[in-house]
């Protein structure tokens, strides 16, 4: 998912996808364009379990974390987060049964590692069925795909997130105090529509992501780890200090229970981060306690953000909870810090799709139009991505569908039967394959109703209007 920087979950992550590349914001001794897949370098690319474990936080620290006060208000007091942690362990296990596959594969077939898109057709290869064999590549582009469409996603949440903390500190400037006191609901008419904003945000992206040095990455990074990190611990401050709103639901409807389902698949995407941080461990043979230490860290801040936020806003809670932070110029800067951070970490998040998608398209021209090629290219991918926002101006909304279309299938769906195509042909129990087939079930209903149900939602008139969607009030 993702997812990395800090900010992927989302989703989250910067990771280059082949086996052989750097981990997640390691930058400086290998090229983020990377696609050979080959083994590591010795200890020029090894990462310490230290760096290890704060690779794995800032993964799952992203846009999707600042949603969740809506997605628990979606599914109740007491059922959010209990779901989320259930969606936690459930992940963290799909996570654990990735890297149990691709290293049984690569010891199969002899290879120092595998990533997770190799890991899928490797597994069909195996498999008894012939006709699953002769596609087994097929497995390859699906997860490629799911990939690219998931990277994308989070991009386009970026976009939107970043409009409409802009047009919330611009919009209310003239009524921006030092005084930092809980806001009220009187709605202001802005100005300019967010979609606008998106616009004016356009041209800047589209310069950042044609810098794909791993130096300047590395920069970028570092950049986004300062700004959001910071931004976050103030977020927590507020939602400490403020008494709390009482008497709210303990269990929402079945329907906004299916969009909390994708918003929390959305926040806990970091499946296909885990492999190539693995294979740039030290001592891999201890990444399994980094990785349950770290998630369960990462499990403890969702389900306190999602909680506090919403006690703290109750029904006025908003699709980030930037949004509702007091007019003062305190935590105006706070909404400034965050979108800073997102605005460099669409770089990092853009560079998996686009090393999946430039090498192709490099390759049917000559080399005297290739650099041509990759620019144009990757301005297209950036003005995708804006267009996705403008046409889809709900950040909740897009947060709970990209969760629930791909995000759902790369971290409950595909696992398990990844799971049961590596071994299938080794003496697996009833017990494991009947729980594998369950856990893909789940992620599959998920898919489909969070799918339905956030389309649904688009599908309905919003008051105030869509142009208004940041919920700008006083």
């Amino acid at each position: 998912m993702p997812e990395a920087s800090l900010l992927g979950k989302g989703g989250n992550r910067d990771q280059n996808l082949h086996c052989g590349s750097k981990a997640p914001l390691e930058s400086s001794s290998s090229s983020s364009s990377s696609s050979s897949g080959d083994p590591r370098d010795g200890e020029a690319v090894s990462l310490s379990l230290m760096k290890i474990l704060v690779h794995l936080l800032k993964t799952n620290i992203g846009t999707g974390l600042l949603g969740l006060p809506l997605a628990v208000k979606n599914a109740g007091l007491l059922v959010g987060p209990v779901s989320l942690v259930a969606i936690g362990v459930l992940t963290v296990h799909c996570m654990d049964m990735v890297l149990n596959c691709a290293h049984h594969l690569a010891q199969r077939l002899q290879k120092t590692c595998v990533n997770y898109e190799e890991a899928a057709m490797y597994s069909l290869e195996a498999c008894p069925n012939s006709w699953l064999r002769t596609h087994s590549v097929w497995g390859r582009y699906t997860v490629s795909a799911l990939l690219v469409t998931t990277q994308l996603g989070f991009c386009s949440a970026y976009f939107m997130f970043m409009a409409e903390n802009l047009q919330q500190i611009v919009e209310e400037a003239s009524i921006t105090s030092n005084t930092c006191q809980p806001r009220k609901a009187v709605v202001l008419t802005p100005r300019l529509d967010v979609r606008l904003y998106m616009l004016m945000i356009l041209p800047f992206l589209a310069l950042l992501v044609l810098v794909h040095n791993p130096r300047a990455l590395a920069i970028f990074s570092t950049l986004a780890s300062i700004t959001t990190l910071g931004s976050l611990a103030l977020i927590f401050e507020y939602l400490i200090q403020l008494p709390h709103t009482s008497s709210l639901p303990l269990a929402g409807s079945w329907k906004t229970f299916l969009l909390f389902l994708g918003t929390a698949i959305f926040t806990f995407e970091g499946v296909g981060m885990v492999l190539p941080l693995k294979n740039q461990t030290k001592n891999p043979q201890q990444f399994s306690c980094v990785l349950y230490g770290g998630m369960s860290l990462v499990i403890v801040l969702y389900v306190c953000l999602g909680t506090l936020g919403y006690m703290k806003f109750g029904s006025d809670t908003q699709a980030s909870i930037t949004l509702n932070l007091p007019s003062c110029w305190w935590h105006q800067s706070v909404k400034l810090l965050y979108s800073i951070g997102i605005f460099f970490t669409y770089a990092l998040q853009f560079q998996v799709p686009a090393e999946i998608i430039v090498p192709l398209a490099v390759s049917h021209v000559s080399e005297s139009w290739a650099l041509l090629v990759d620019l144009t290219v990757r301005t297209a991918l950036v003005c995708l991505t804006c267009f996705s926002a403008i046409l889809i101006p709900r950040l909740d909304l897009v947060l709970s569908l990209v969760g629930s279309v791909s995000s759902s299938a790369l971290a409950l769906i595909i696992p398990p039967l990844l799971e049961v195509a590596t071994f299938s042909s080794e003496d697996v129990s009833r017990v494991t394959i009947a729980k594998d087939v369950m856990i893909s079930i789940l992620g599959f209903l998920g898919c489909i109703f969070g799918t339905y149900q956030a389309l649904y939602e688009l599908s309905q008139p919003v008051n105030p209007p869509m142009g208004n969607s940041t919920g700008v009030y006083a």
